[in-house]
């Protein structure tokens, strides 16, 4: 694991709303998250994260990794001690800087209804979703505006996950966002997603930038 500076790990109702794009500062940041397996038949599923920072807290304990029997109902059960879990979860620090060429900006009142169909659009189930919101929303929906921006490759790469057997549909959605006085402009983001088939895994995570 390389270098650090703090941040914590942990998805389109209003587009009308939402448009342009402006420079923001970024400070330390606020993120969780969290893995589902959804096997197509019980089966032993290793999972490891080449993360460019330090974790900090994790559960169950990562130690090398993580190693659970997974069934297709997305339960995961640690082999050595019959505990059950529903997710596999960490969070870390490190330095990793965030996109914000392309999002939205949402005001914090529509907060809720942008991630339902946001969320959707990025192929989280409700149960998925609503995990992801509950996290989320008081964090967020008593600011005046929310600058949002679902990450890709500046995520992907400083948090690299490795699971065995790959599984068929690998689903990562992190949203960076920044909560706002006022409303910016910011060129809209596409939202699409893999279909589900097969052996899926599904991450959900997220984090604050301040300025």
């Amino acid at each position: 694991m390389r270098k650090l500076v703090p941040l914590t790990l942990a998805a389109c109702l209003l587009v009308a709303s939402l448009t342009g794009c402006e420079v923001v500062d970024r400070g330390a940041v606020t993120a969780k998250p969290v893995i589902y397996l959804y096997p197509e038949e019980e089966t032993q599923v290793s999972v490891s994260l080449d993360f460019d920072g330090q974790l900090t807290s994790t559960y169950p304990a990562y130690e090398d990794g993580w190693t659970v029997e997974a069934s297709p109902d997305g339960t995961l059960t640690d082999p050595a001690t019959g505990r059950q879990y529903y997710c596999l979860f960490w969070e870390g620090i490190g330095p990793t800087e965030y996109d914000f060429s392309a999002g939205f900006c949402v005001a914090g009142e529509n907060t809720a209804a942008f991630l339902e169909d946001a969320l959707a659009d990025l192929g989280l189930t409700e149960k998925e979703a609503n995990e992801f919101i509950i996290y989320w929303l008081p964090k967020m929906e008593h600011n005046p505006y929310n600058l949002i921006s679902f990450q890709t490759e500046a995520y992907t790469d400083s948090a690299a996950l490795t699971i065995d057997p790959a599984p068929d549909t690998l689903i990562r959605v992190f949203m960076a966002w920044q909560g706002l006085d006022q409303p910016v402009e910011v060129e809209p983001q596409t939202l699409t997603a893999p279909d589900r088939t097969g052996f899926t895994a599904v991450e959900w995570g997220g984090a604050e930038v301040t300025a």
